[in-house]
């Protein structure tokens, strides 16, 4: 009896060595990642992240944040990789010795959207024209607010306009929310705002392929939008899963996921256009 309870014992005790090996190595396995609201909210990463994982063995666990904010998990070291939109930002970043290197994988475009009625009369105008109008008209422009990469290029557009940014000015309603929920305050508040394309056919899919905002402005070349994955540099975070980070950087840049990339639509509509590789 003795012999059989300590065998018992020594059962367990292996047993629970191997689970604590095995929870090691799936600890291991999981890759953490901030990334932008557009990425999350379209589905995207719903349907990249099971492939990934079938094909590396690693799971893909992200926050959805806007850019800057992602940025700064980054620099944190709360996360180890970052898929993000602002180019400007995300270079400084690199720069700064935060990120070990900057790879393109896809893009789209942003957008003005509005009331089919457009009082401010600004459908196929310029953007610089556009937002010339609204501040002429006090026209209602909901700004997301949150040092997002969207809100981020919105203040590069005031700029190329030639206007400070109205953000003492009653007609601008600024919601330090994501681009799904701006999107709904501008409907609400019979208002103009800046989006990626992506979000916007996500959103006019929700509508029934009936919203009540629709493209008014697109088209310029400064509207174009892309995204790109960032390794955080392991000697800023010595923490973090940069063999994991790097391996999700070569995949995204995969023809298979690019492929995948390519193949994503709503309503019969891409809302990513893949392009690693490019300059």
């Amino acid at each position: 009896m003795e012999k059989q309870r300590m065998r018992k014992i020594l059962f367990s005790l292996v047993c629970v060595v191997f689970m604590m090996g095995f929870s090691a190595s799936a600890q291991d396995k999981v890759l953490m990642m901030a990334t932008t609201t557009s990425t999350d909210n379209t589905g995207l990463l719903d349907v990249l992240a099971p492939v990934f994982k079938a094909d590396t063995g690693i799971e893909l666990r992200w926050v959805a944040v806007g850019t800057g904010k992602a940025l700064e998990l980054g620099k944190n070291c709360d996360v180890d990789v970052l898929l993000v939109h602002a180019p400007d930002a995300e270079e400084e970043y690199v720069a700064a010795g935060y990120g070990t290197e900057r790879t393109q994988v896809m893009y789209n475009d942003f957008i003005i959207i509005g009331l089919q009625e457009d009082r401010a009369g600004v459908k196929g105008k310029t953007v610089s024209e556009t937002l010339r109008l609204i501040a002429e008209k006090r026209a209602p422009f909901a700004s997301r607010g949150d040092n997002s990469g969207t809100h981020k290029m919105e203040l590069i557009l005031w700029k190329n306009a030639g206007l400070a940014v109205p953000d003492r000015e009653p007609w601008y309603i600024q919601t330090g929310q994501g681009m799904i929920n701006t999107i709904s305050v501008a409907s609400e508040r019979d208002a103009y705002t800046l989006t990626d394309r992506g979000t916007y056919i996500k959103y006019e899919d929700t509508m029934k392929g009936n919203p009540p905002l629709v493209i008014l402005v697109e088209g310029d070349r400064v509207l174009r939008n892309q995204y790109s994955v960032i390794a955080v540099n392991p000697e800023k975070c010595p923490t973090v899963n940069n063999d994991l980070a790097k391996t999700y950087t070569t995949w995204m840049a995969s023809e298979k996921a690019q492929k995948l990339i390519a193949e994503f639509k709503l309503m019969g509509k891409q809302l990513f256009y893949p392009n690693a590789g490019e300059n």
